[in-house]
């Protein structure tokens, strides 16, 4: 392309013929070689050329100072040039440099027209407001299609009741009118106006992005049932009205819904365009079904958007999520030098999901760039293998780094680890690091510090943290309760509890385990019936709290009267704590009867034994002792090799 470009530079086309030929660059090595042909040639300096190859820059999203340099060897810089680094400028958001940027046009004598300053508006992000009062002095405000942009701006960046203004000034309104000002109202959370607006609207005056918006509003709201009663109801869909309730399904977490619309849209006749495989891609992703990846591959197929970046992008990160590690590697290879903190953060969160830490650990190590999602990916992999001392470690080198801060996200990781270490010196640390770094906590990070807490023992700190909060979720008490039961603060746990059915909480089954755990450690067999009482359909687990809440207090008839009364089959845990309480009290005969009940339930379970060998020891019963231990060796159960560990620091 180069060469023949080279000719047709030295047979002086017409820049309509040289659009046709810059139009195919490929990529910005590629721009970069036209470039240096223009250059060559003398042409770089012109304006129709300095115009198409900003043009490409806008595309390709060259690089600011690049593109900046081609503008600037323009000999006299013509409006279609200025309008071009304008859709450049907007095209990288880069909204700050084109206030100056319209002031460095008032040196030339250029006299721009209506469609200058529509893009300029367009451009200016923010500072688009500001420039009314020059469109009123320059009488172009009077234009509908400016109008309409400034309308735009206004409703974009905040300032709803000025866009009103200027809406209801208006004599001559057209649906993008409309539009605009509804979802303005929708943009600043009112939706009740923009519902109103859209009522006000006669059925002949919508359009398709009406409607959209519509839908685009209540989903984001969070009313996907009224937003797809909209869906439903309008006259005719566009790729973007599909897109709008496909997020907005996604982004609520209902990914299996999102796949079911995707095939009604296929079913249908709609092409989908880049946007829906992305939002499939990624709720097939969060769902980790690998069949269900399977069949979108193959509705994918050989389209176009398979090569789109941002497509590989979503398929990478559902392969790598459904367990297709190397489908995930092999893409992650394809897109090579074009692979970003996305696709890297992706496989290196893959890898340590799958527990291949050094392979998720090389790929940390040779990331380009990092950023805090990576730290994220690999401290949270070293947590949830259990390798908290690593992720420990590894948080400190990101301290230390300094290319990348901490946010909550790694401080509840980091929390989590130091309280299964149980190590407070290690947590206050963090906590300092916390307060250094200025992060602010929500629900779930405070959740996170009072577990830290509790886990290594402080529960004054954790009750500190629990009622500094200013808002608490399920969690939070259910959190703070299960602490409280492990200390055998029975009472408080049920004072909890009340207060948080005062706050609106309702328990759930967790709740109930931490009360009756602590009314269980507390002696609290009174309360703890009651409790019991309350919940309105018991589990298993709720059962197992109350057979060893009788069975600490020696009430183990009673204990099995329970068992004997449960509607569903108790499991290994409940004839254990019954065991466990026969060896307490020196109830032999009952022991006998809960243990044959865990040789058939755990038939290889060593403890059982050992603990019914112990039980016949203290009744001095050693022909039995003798008998368990010759079952024991005829099983093959071995006995269990006791160990411990303690950790000091010198």
């Amino acid at each position: 392309m180069i060469s023949s470009l080279t000719l047709q530079l030295h047979s002086g086309m017409s820049p309509l013929s040289k659009t046709s030929i810059i139009g195919k660059v490929a990529n910005l090595d590629q721009l970069r070689q036209l470039h240096a042909q223009l250059v060559l040639h003398s042409q770089h300096h012109r304006n129709h050329w300095v115009a198409l190859l900003l043009t490409e820059c806008t595309r390709l999203l060259a690089p600011l100072n690049y593109t900046w340099h081609i503008f600037r060897v323009a000999s006299y810089p013509n409006q279609h040039v200025f309008t071009c680094m304008l859709r450049y400028y907007s095209q990288i958001s880069a909204t700050a440099e084109v206030t100056s940027f319209f002031k460095h046009m008032r040196y030339y004598d250029i006299k721009p027209d209506v469609s200058f300053y529509l893009v300029l508006i367009k451009s200016a992000g923010k500072a688009s407001a500001l420039l009314h009062a020059h469109l009123l002095k320059l009488g172009h405000s009077c234009d509908h299609h400016v109008r309409n942009a400034i309308m735009v701006a206004y409703a974009k960046y905040g300032h709803i009741e000025v866009a009103r203004k200027l809406f209801d000034e208006m004599l001559d309104r057209t649906v993008a009118d409309w539009n605009v000002i509804i979802s303005g109202y929708w943009k600043c959370g009112n939706g009740d106006e923009a519902s109103r607006l859209f009522r006000t609207m006669g059925q002949s005056e919508r359009n398709v992005i009406t409607w959209t918006a519509m839908v685009t509003g209540h989903a984001k709201m969070g009313n996907l049932k009224v937003a797809r009663r909209y869906f439903d109801k309008m006259p005719e869909r566009s790729v973007v009205s599909w897109n709008a309730m496909l997020s907005g399904y996604a982004q609520s977490g209902a990914a299996q819904e999102t796949v079911r619309l995707f095939n009604d849209m296929l079913s249908s006749g709609n092409e989908p365009d880049e946007t829906t495989w992305v939002i499939v891609l990624s709720s097939c992703a969060s769902l980790g079904d690998p069949c269900l990846a399977d069949s979108i591959v193959k509705k994918l197929g050989k389209m176009k958007f398979r090569s789109n970046f941002f497509v590989k992008t979503a398929l990478l990160d559902m392969h790598a999520k459904c367990g297709s590690l190397e489908v995930a590697q092999k893409i992650f290879d394809q897109l090579g030098l074009c692979n970003n903190s996305v696709t890297w953060n992706v496989m290196i969160g893959a890898y340590a999901r799958v527990g291949n830490l050094s392979m998720a650990r090389d790929l940390f190590n040779k990331m380009p760039e990092r950023n805090t999602v990576s730290w994220n990916s690999m401290i949270s992999g070293y947590a949830q293998n259990g390798e908290s001392l690593k992720a420990i470690e590894l948080f400190k080198e990101m301290i230390w780094s300094k290319d990348s801060k901490p946010d909550e996200v790694t401080m509840v990781i980091v929390f989590s680890a130091c309280g299964h270490l149980g190590r407070m010196g290690l947590g206050n640390w963090a906590v300092s690091i916390l307060n250094e770094n200025h992060i602010k906590l929500s629900i779930s990070g405070y959740n996170s510090l009072i577990f830290m807490y509790l886990r290594c023992g402080d529960l004054e700190d954790a009750r500190k943290i629990f009622q500094k909060m200013e808002s608490r979720d399920l969690v939070s008490y259910n959190t703070l309760i299960s602490g409280l039961a492990a200390h055998g603060h029975g009472t408080e746990s049920i004072k909890l509890m009340s207060k948080m059915k005062e706050d609106g909480i309702e328990p759930d089954r967790i709740t109930y385990i931490g009360v009756l755990t602590a009314c269980s450690h507390a002696g609290l067999l009174d309360e703890g019936w009651e409790v019991f009482e309350s919940i309105k359909v018991p589990d298993v687990d709720h059962y197992a709290c109350m057979i060893d809440m009788l069975g600490r207090v020696g009430k183990l008839e009673e204990a099995m009267n329970l068992i004997q009364r449960m509607p569903m089959q108790p499991h290994a845990g409940i004839y254990g704590s019954l065991l466990n309480a026969t060896r307490i009290h020196k109830q032999v005969e009952l022991g006998e009867l809960a243990a044959d009940k865990l040789f058939e339930v755990e038939p290889h379970n060593s403890g059982n034994y050992v603990l019914l060998s112990n039980i016949y020891a203290l009744a001095g019963r050693w022909k039995d002792v003798d008998k368990v231990r010759d079952k024991m060796r005829k099983q093959g159960v071995k006995k269990t090799t006791a160990w411990s560990w303690v950790e000091h620091s010198s």
